[in-house]
């Protein structure tokens, strides 16, 4: 029996459970339309007792194609989450202080294939991320739409980013999760056998089979722990084991920001993640070169003000060795877990969905999903460890990480120093999901400094034809984003037009 004509039960809300439950149920109709015969069920176990700790969170581009993917409406969605429109990350400090540099999540080569233009601005000796329409908005502070007449038209072709509180944003994925159903109890105990977990015991007395069970519940990893999964530490690669988060207010009088900020401090980073109605922020650091008073106090001194942390929680990179055994599946913060530096964390689990649902039936599909996992969050974790090739060394945690990072990739950037990287050093990922390739490398090594001008120039030396298309579109792309931002409505303003449509979601959720 195939798995999307059978029973799946997830375990855990939030974001990681609700998403499951709407990407599932979706393959389990799309399945049943096209000729498959009994359409499966799904039911998610949740408690309302367990609290949740969020002050914010960014995605990546693929949350909005999976909202188009799934029907729901942008607008509705942020005006009932009170989401925000993120275009990148701005990294603040992170090479030395006093220095900032953008990773605009947009990649102009789409609309120009084949054309050089990151080589030739760097070359040029020009900004990297200058020709980028996120870049533009993002300086502008402005929204992904123009009005024209009585239409609100797209800036550009390519698909941005959220922020959000992500308790609010489950909470609108569950009144979103037509067919599916809830139950509102804790798991007390998880009864196993030859094909894995063959029944799950709940606190009011129930008692629940299925044929596919999804571990969404974080770092408790309820269903997968019972089978013994091995966990695979990063702390020898990631140098931050704490996080201390807070909210802060936005500032009134100033545009609500539409990117992320990461700002490095003397022991680790901090984030801030602006939503509609505040600010979400956190400091991650290490505590072998801080403590959690000094922590606090360090970022007060950068704010200038108080804060009035929420927790203080450790936190352990890393992943699974295996999160598919038998008929269980861990997904999310069950799966792994790495520093918001690059808002993997949502991005992962919508890839893992589509995986499984890709390869639900295959007999190597359990093998191949546990293997496409691992790369995933091996790439994440590099990807990751690569922004911390500072010039710093102004405080103790400085100078350990400049003398501790990992030599297959130092290796992998001296190459990389010497020429651009490029589409080939990247093997294509399982169906073709998005990916860490070079459109997100390249902005953050340029930033940090670990690009050579030198050997852009000489590579389009030799290519004086390709040179001159790359200056001329270069200029054209700059000039017609510096225009397309201007025509954009402001972020907030844009925000104000959606928030009506946040109380009808409101009511929606209610009746759910």
């Amino acid at each position: 029996m195939s798995l999307l004509s059978g029973r799946i039960v997830i375990v855990g809300g939030g974001t990681a459970g609700w998403l499951a439950a709407l990407i599932l149920r979706d393959a389990q109709l799309r399945a049943g339309q096209g000729g498959g015969g009994q359409v499966g069920t799904v039911t998610v176990v949740e408690s309302s007792k367990i609290p949740t700790i969020g002050v914010g969170e960014g995605t990546t581009a693929v949350f909005r194609q999976m909202l188009k993917h799934l029907g729901l409406e942008e607008a509705e969605f942020m005006a009932a989450t009170g989401a925000t429109v993120k275009y990148g990350i701005r990294h603040r400090d992170w090479r030395r202080i006093g220095h900032h540099y953008d990773g605009p999540i947009d990649d102009p080569h789409l609309v120009a294939p084949g054309v050089p233009l990151a080589q030739y601005a760097l070359a040029s000796g020009r900004p990297l991320t200058e020709a980028h329409l996120f870049q533009a908005l993002m300086d502008a502070g402005r929204a992904p739409v123009a009005r024209i007449g009585d239409l609100l038209v797209p800036a550009g072709p390519f698909h941005h980013a959220y922020h959000f509180d992500q308790a609010r944003v489950g909470m609108w994925l569950r009144s979103k999760a037509r067919g599916v159903t809830r139950i509102d109890a804790q798991v007390t105990g998880v009864q196993t056998g030859p094909v894995g977990i063959t029944t799950l015991a709940l606190e009011d007395g129930r008692r629940i089979e299925a044929d596919l069970f999804l571990d969404c519940t974080g770092f408790r990893r309820t269903l997968i722990g019972s089978l013994g999964a091995q966990w695979i530490d990063y702390g020898d690669v990631l140098p931050v084991n704490r996080a201390m988060p807070f909210w802060l207010n936005h500032d009134p009088d100033t545009e609500v920001a539409p990117f992320t900020l990461a700002w490095a401090q003397g022991a680790g980073w901090m984030w801030q993640i602006p939503t509609r109605d505040r600010m979400g922020c956190g400091y991650v650091y290490s505590d072998l070169h801080t403590t959690p008073d000094q922590a606090q106090a360090e970022i007060e001194a950068a704010l200038g003000h108080s804060i009035e942390p929420r927790a203080d929680i450790p936190i352990r990179a890393g992943r699974l060795r295996a999160p598919w055994i038998g008929n269980t599946v861990a997904l999310g913060l069950a799966s792994s877990f790495l520093e918001p530096l690059e808002a993997t964390s949502i991005h992962g689990t919508i890839v893992q969905l589509l995986l499984l649902v890709g390869w639900h039936d295959d007999p190597e599909g359990r093998a191949r999903y546990n293997a496409a996992h691992a790369r995933q969050v091996d790439d994440f974790r590099d990807f990751i460890r690569a922004h911390y090739f500072s010039e710093r060394r102004d405080t103790g945690f400085w100078r350990d990480v400049a003398g501790s990072h990992p030599a297959a990739l130092t290796d992998r950037l001296a190459d990389w120093a010497n020429r651009m990287p490029e589409r080939s050093d990247f093997a294509h990922f399982p169906m073709r999901l998005p990916h860490v390739e070079e459109q997100l490398w390249r902005p953050v090594l340029a930033g940090l400094g670990l690009l050579d001008r030198e050997a852009a120039e000489q590579a389009l030396g030799s290519r004086p034809a390709d040179r001159r298309t790359a200056a001329e579109l270069h200029g054209e792309l700059i000039d017609e984003y510096c225009k397309a931002s201007q025509r954009c409505l402001g972020h907030r303003e844009w925000l104000d037009l959606l928030e009506p449509l946040g109380s009808k979601a409101d009511a929606e959720q209610l009746q759910h």
